[in-house]
C-alpha cells in the first residue's frame, strides 16, 4: 500500500477574497448565535461561578463536537505537536477569553462590552500582519474603525453613565485582555487549518483542553463545583452550549479560514446590533440618535470589510 501524500499547507486567507453565498450563511450563523449569548449569559452568573459555568458550557460543547467528528469518521489522533496547537486554542479562545469577559462584566455595563469585543476586528488586522504579513487593507481598516465607532455611539448614553472608579478599570483591563486573546485564537486556528486539520476536529479537541484548563482554575481557586437545576440556568446553559458555541464557533472559525480573521471578525461588529435588536423586543430598548447614527456607522463598516 502506499502512502497517502501529505495535505500541503493553505496559504493565509487573504483579506481581500471572495465573499460567497456560503459564507453569508457562516456569517448570519456566527451573528445570530453571538448575538443571543449575551442574554442568556444573564442565568449563567446569578448563583453560578464563571468558571464553573463555563465548565459545564463547554463540557456539553465538547460532547457535542465529538459526537459530530465521531460521525463523520474525521481523524482524531494527533501528535504531540498538534495537541500542543488545540491547547492554545482551549486556552485562548474556549477558557480564558470567556472567564476574562465574565469577571469584567462585574464592574462594566453590558454595552461597553459589546464595544471592547468589536475591537477585534482591528485587532485581527494588526495580527494578521504580524503573524502571517499579510497586506493591511486600507479599506478593511476603514471599516472596521467605522463599525468600532458605530457600536460605541450605539451605546455611548450607557458608557457615558458609568462611574469609571478602581473596579470599572480593572473590568476594562480584563476585558481588553480578553478581546486580545480571542484574536491570538484566531491566529492560532488561521495556522492549524493551514496544516490541513479540520476545523470541526480542531474545535473539539480544543474545547476539550478548554475544560480541562477552566477545570484547572477551578481547583486553584478552590470554588464551589454546583450546578443550578432552575429552568433559566438549564435552558440558557444549553443555548450557549450548542447554539452559540458549537454553531458559531463552527461557523466562525469556517469563515475565518475562508476569508481571513480581518473580515471574519467583524462580525464580532455586528452581533451587538443584533443583541439591541433582541434587547428592543424583550427589554423594551429605546432607539436614540446616536444609536441610530451608530447603526448606520456599522453598516457602511460592513459593507467596506465584506464586499471585494
Amino acid at each position: 500500500m502506499t502512502a497517502s501524500p501529505p495535505v500541503a499547507p493553505k496559504a493565509p486567507a487573504s483579506s481581500e477574497g471572495r465573499f460567497g453565498a456560503f459564507d453569508a450563511v457562516l456569517y448570519a450563523v456566527t451573528v445570530f448565535g453571538w448575538s443571543t449569548s449575551w442574554i442568556a449569559m444573564k442565568a449563567q452568573v446569578a448563583n453560578v461561578p464563571p468558571e464553573v459555568s463555563l465548565f459545564w458550557r463547554f463540557l456539553i460543547s465538547a460532547a457535542v463536537m465529538w459526537i459530530w467528528v465521531t460521525a463523520r469518521g474525521d481523524r482524531l489522533r494527533f501528535p504531540l505537536s498538534a495537541q500542543l496547537g488545540f491547547a492554545g486554542l482551549g486556552f485562548f479562545i474556549f477558557s480564558m477569553n470567556f472567564n476574562l469577559f465574565y469577571h469584567g462584566a462585574k464592574g462594566l455595563p453590558s454595552g461597553l462590552l459589546s464595544v471592547v469585543f468589536s475591537l477585534a476586528s482591528v485587532i485581527n488586522l494588526l495580527l494578521g500582519f504580524l503573524f502571517f504579513r499579510q497586506r493591511i487593507s486600507g479599506r478593511v481598516l476603514v471599516g472596521g474603525l467605522l463599525g468600532f465607532t458605530g457600536v460605541a455611539a450605539m451605546f455611548w448614553p450607557t458608557i457615558a453613565g458609568t462611574d469609571f472608579d478602581t473596579g470599572a478599570a480593572l473590568g476594562l483591563g480584563l476585558c481588553v485582555v480578553g478581546t486580545t486573546f480571542f484574536c491570538t485564537g484566531n491566529m492560532l486556528s488561521s495556522t492549524i487549518q493551514r496544516r490541513g486539520v479540520p476545523v470541526l476536529v480542531a474545535t473539539a479537541w480544543g474545547m476539550v483542553w478548554g475544560c480541562a484548563f477552566l477545570l484547572a482554575a477551578i481547583r486553584i481557586r478552590d470554588l464551589p463545583f454546583v450546578f443550578e437545576w432552575s429552568t433559566a440556568y438549564v435552558v440558557s446553559l444549553l443555548w450557549l452550549a450548542i447554539v452559540s458555541s458549537v454553531a458559531a464557533f463552527w461557523a466562525y472559525l469556517t469563515l475565518l479560514g475562508r476569508i481571513g480573521a480581518a473580515r471574519a471578525g467583524y462580525a464580532t461588529v455586528m452581533f451587538p446590533v443584533f443583541a439591541l435588536a433582541i434587547s428592543t423586543v424583550f427589554e423594551d430598548y429605546h432607539w436614540t440618535l446616536p444609536a441610530i447614527v451608530g447603526l448606520g456607522s456599522v453598516l457602511a463598516g460592513n459593507l467596506f470589510v465584506l464586499r471585494r
